[in-house]
């Protein structure tokens, strides 16, 4: 079973790249970074909010592309399914390329990978072709966020790391927040079979940011010194090895738990509130600035507990509040859209507050050489499993109702707090 490693003392060089402490108050955390720290946070919030653009993507557009496609819930829960399922391999191929080529490369390399295949589906002429190009998109979308946290968290101190990770999840409320008003605005001004395509061709964003991240973000130098010292760095063997099987095993099903009960909400919630609650394009998307404001004050507000409870508190908290929040907005009665309303908030905050802890309780799971492989691998191969939560939604949404399906995702955070038994509390602990 893995154990703490002992505290490192931070060397002046360390201190020059942004690793010495940088004082308290409510930005110490992103003083603790340094100069070039805060521009891998720069290039790390950028590039998840984006991720999280191009995700949002399909299920926003989910009802007009069924509908053109002449699609049941089933084919259209595939679509969701199947990005998850290829981002587990993708996610496992960039922790290893970001345990052997560095963190920059393996983050700009995830980058243009989901911003060029989001566009080619907005060129799909069927279904099939759909299906394909939505796969390959999983394949950058499945290692960014593994790879963007490393990065940050090797320049993050350990005093404040969950609150900085925390920051950084926060770029997916953003990035689902844009993703909502270009929404809005295509469905509104254009018709529904051309919206859905130009929605996107909008996913070619991220390619700007690729041109700031090459001229100025930089991996760490401490890390890059021990991936450079270490013979096993991008190594998949090593994290099945006795001192890290454990920690992966636990790791994957804390992360299938989690994103089961997410993505699960995160794909049917705008059908569930057009289909069953008969809300237009605008009511939906204000139902969902609810829900998107909840979400990102939730991964702030989880950045701090995960620092202040601890990581596996943190995630027991809100996978409890989470699964509570589900049974509790797929139960109020019909006409009731002003609770509806006010529970999006509760429901965003909860199933986003989860997440604040992950980018650093995984990082801190694994040492340096091994952290992206290790990370890259119990991320998404739990993201993979997680992926047929919807479907499962989808399969029995036409017997239970989307509404009624949705309890798969209360299930899902019952099997993270299971998860938590197998796992070590990581707080303050130093990365080696």
């Amino acid at each position: 079973m893995s154990t703490t490693p002992p505290t490192r003392v931070t060397t002046t060089e360390e201190a020059q790249a942004g690793a010495a402490p940088g004082g308290g108050g409510a930005m110490g955390w992103y003083r603790d970074l340094g100069p070039r720290g805060r521009r891998a946070f720069g290039g790390a919030f950028g590039g998840y909010a984006l991720d999280s653009y191009d995700f949002f993507t399909l299920p926003l557009g989910m009802v007009a592309i069924a509908a053109y496609f002449s699609l049941d819930s089933g084919q259209t829960g595939m679509l969701a399914t199947v990005t998850l399922v290829v981002s587990a391999i993708g996610g496992a191929v960039a922790g290893v390329l970001a345990d052997r080529i560095g963190r920059v490369k393996a983050l700009m390399i995830t980058v243009i990978t989901y911003a060029v295949f989001t566009v080619a589906c907005g060129f799909a002429p069927n279904y099939e072709a759909l299906l394909v190009f939505r796969a390959l998109q999983g394949l950058g979308f499945g290692g960014e966020w593994a790879v963007g946290a490393i990065l940050v968290a090797e320049y993050a101190s350990a005093k404040n790391r969950g609150r900085t990770l925390g920051v950084i999840q926060s770029s997916w409320a953003v990035g689902w927040a844009l993703a909502v008003i270009v929404y809005t605005v295509a469905f509104q001004f254009l018709d529904p079979d051309v919206a859905w395509r130009v929605l996107f061709f909008t996913g070619a964003l991220p390619a700007l940011l690729i041109v700031w991240i090459r001229r100025s973000v930089t991996d760490a130098p401490q890390s890059v010194e021990r991936r450079q010292e270490s013979s096993q760095k991008g190594s998949f063997t090593a994290i099945f090895k006795r001192e890290h099987l454990r920690i992966t095993l636990f790791g994957v099903l804390l992360s299938t738990g989690v994103q089961g009960g997410y993505y699960t909400l995160a794909t049917w919630v705008p059908t569930y509130l057009k289909t069953e609650r008969g809300l237009s394009v605008v009511g939906t998307g204000s139902y969902l600035v609810f829900l998107i404001s909840g979400a990102f004050i939730g991964y702030l507000a989880g950045g701090y507990l995960t620092d202040k409870l601890g990581r596996k508190n943190n995630i027991l908290l809100f996978a409890f509040l989470s699964a509570l929040c589900i049974v509790g907005y797929t139960n109020i009665p019909t006409g009731a859209d002003t609770l509806v309303l006010v529970l999006g908030f509760p429901l965003g905050f909860c199933m986003s507050a989860i997440f604040s802890g992950f980018g650093s309780f995984l990082s801190e799971l694994y040492p340096t050489a091994v952290r992206g492989t290790g990370q890259g691998f119990t991320y998404n191969t739990g993201r993979a499993v997680g992926a047929f939560f919807p479907a499962l939604v989808g399969f029995m949404a036409a017997t239970w109702g989307v509404g009624g399906a949705l309890v798969f995702g209360a299930i899902g955070y019952g099997i993270a707090a299971l998860a938590l038994i197998g796992l070590p509390e990581t707080r303050g602990r130093e990365l080696v």
